[in-house]
């Protein structure tokens, strides 16, 4: 799709399943619309995968996996394809981050910045598997035990719309640099950069069958995905519910699984760190993406004795942010993803009144000039927020944030660690060895000192309970595309027979 200047002159387009290197009509499924949250307007329009659609897609991946022109590459040649890969992404990367900007509304700004980072990814993960080896292991006796590590096959992977090509080349990056293969379900919202992505990617040498994608809803399509008897290897990123019912049908086929699910990071702003700073970084923590973030600063604590200033502060930064055309330069926050999504966020701030938190700003739908239609709401604080409201428990998944006080550091990590969640929490001190103890305490798979919203692709990223298991990134995520055989090799030439020589039957293993 070619983004003109005027992106509301853009003709409806017509898309299909990615299959064995190209767009396939698919089965009889009902189409469905892919709209603009900025404007409303259909933009495009995909099937809801049926079953058989699934079986094509998967039976394709097999093919491809255990085919030669994949299944029979070396690692070096995997790792050069990779990197070629890596500068195919690069080459494209304007009409990436313009058809992204389209399709879920993050201003382009923002969009370029993410974006550009994506392919760091495929040139990470190809360099790790030039560098693997496996292992030789001393047991005991005159024996050589080593490892051999096979790639685990198939990988399901179903992708969020809030960061569509960033979540998803954090797993196909890797897939693709471990030797396994793929069939993604993109978000039903925003399957337009990920069906271009497997355009480029098989335009730059990728062999047919080893990123294929089925598009449609999740409670069907990416259901039938996450049960198919077939994979190997279950992803994904979403609500934890959506994991809770993806997860037990991936077991029930005893695949492997990484799930990213829901989050309430908490904040901890301890009085020692300076508070415009501090502020800053909440603004950005909370109101990046839209707030549609798993690791969105959601939960601000902030020690007594700072903390009026700290509102007043958040509130008047919170007032500058522009809310407006995701394609104008100047904007700074673009709309939800979905009436639906405008709608939750607005509930919530329902509910912050009804429980009695205190509104700062925001907290209503927002007018931009020319996007009547558009899914657009203001940043959104409520303050004087008890660990026992909605708006302190709930992800939110909006440009909405919370503040509470805290006394000093026992009562921080007890607020930070009263919710269901556990995947991000950042801490902002300037005392080292508090900075140490707290990110030590608080429970987490991510914490940020002093900082927010970082990632690296050699730094794993996961949570924990409620925010779902495995890692991303780094090796962690490298080794578990891996099955691990164990191969023992007798080097003695002694002579063996259990049943005749009763005298050397010492031991059994």
């Amino acid at each position: 799709m070619n983004i003109p200047s005027n992106p509301a002159s853009i003709d409806v387009e017509i898309h299909g399943n990615f299959v064995d290197g190209r767009e396939v009509e698919a089965g009889g499924g009902a189409m469905l619309d892919v709209r603009n949250p900025a404007t409303g307007d259909v933009i495009a329009r995909i099937p809801n995968s049926t079953a058989e659609d699934i079986d094509r897609a998967m039976r394709s991946a097999r093919a491809a996996f255990e085919g030669k022109a994949w299944g029979g590459m070396d690692t070096r040649a995997r790792a050069r394809l990779v990197n070629r890969l890596a500068d195919a992404f690069e080459a494209n990367l304007d009409s990436l981050y313009r058809l992204e900007t389209l399709n879920n509304g993050r201003p382009v700004n923002e969009t370029r910045a993410q974006l550009s980072r994506l392919p760091d990814f495929f040139r990470y993960f190809a360099g790790v598997a030039l560098s693997r080896r496996d292992s030789v292991i001393p047991v005991e006796g005159a024996y050589l035990n080593y490892t051999l590590r096979t790639p685990i096959g198939i990988v399901a992977n179903c992708t969020p719309f809030n960061h569509p090509l960033m979540i998803l080349c954090k797993s196909l990056a890797v897939v693709l640099a471990t030797g396994c293969v793929t069939v993604v379900k993109p978000s039903e919202y925003t399957p337009l950069t990920t069906l271009k992505l497997a355009q480029i990617f098989t335009e730059a040498g990728l062999p047919p069958g080893v990123f294929n994608i089925v598009l449609g809803l999740g409670q069907s399509a990416g259901k039938m995905l996450a049960e198919h008897g077939d994979i190997n290897k279950l992803v994904l990123t979403g609500g934890t519910e959506a994991g809770r019912i993806a997860g037990s049908a991936a077991a029930r086929v005893f695949a492997h699984q990484t799930m990213e699910l829901g989050g309430k990071t908490p904040v901890m702003v301890f009085d020692d760190f300076d508070v415009d700073r501090a502020v800053n970084y909440a603004a950005f923590g909370a109101f990046i993406g839209a707030g549609q973030t798993c690791v969105c600063a959601s939960r601000h604590l902030v020690q007594a004795s700072i903390y009026d200033e700290f509102v007043e502060k958040l509130q008047a930064k919170t007032r500058t942010i522009r809310v407006g055309d995701p394609f104008d330069p100047s904007t700074q926050m673009g709309p939800v993803i979905s009436a639906k999504q405008r709608d939750r966020v607005l509930t919530y701030a329902g509910y912050g009144h009804a429980d009695g938190a205190r509104l700062v700003t925001g907290g209503v739908a927002a007018k931009v000039p020319g996007h009547d239609n558009g899914y657009f709401v203001e940043p959104t604080v409520f303050a004087d927020v008890k660990s026992d409201m909605r708006i302190f428990q709930e992800e939110v998944f909006g440009p909405f944030t919370s503040v509470t006080p805290f006394k000093d550091e026992a009562d921080a990590l007890r607020l930070a660690n009263d919710s269901p969640f556990g995947l991000a929490a950042a801490i902002r001190t300037r005392d080292v060895a508090r900075a140490h103890r707290v990110a030590a305490s608080v429970k987490a798979g991510i914490v940020w000192i002093n900082d927010h919203h970082r990632l690296d692709p050699a730094s794993p990223w996961g949570g924990v309970d409620d925010s779902g298991i495995g890692r991303e990134c780094g090796t962690e995520s490298f080794n578990d595309h891996f099955n691990t055989k164990s191969v023992m090799v007798a080097t003695h030439e002694q002579q063996f027979d259990w049943y005749r020589d009763t005298a050397n039957q010492k031991r059994l293993n």
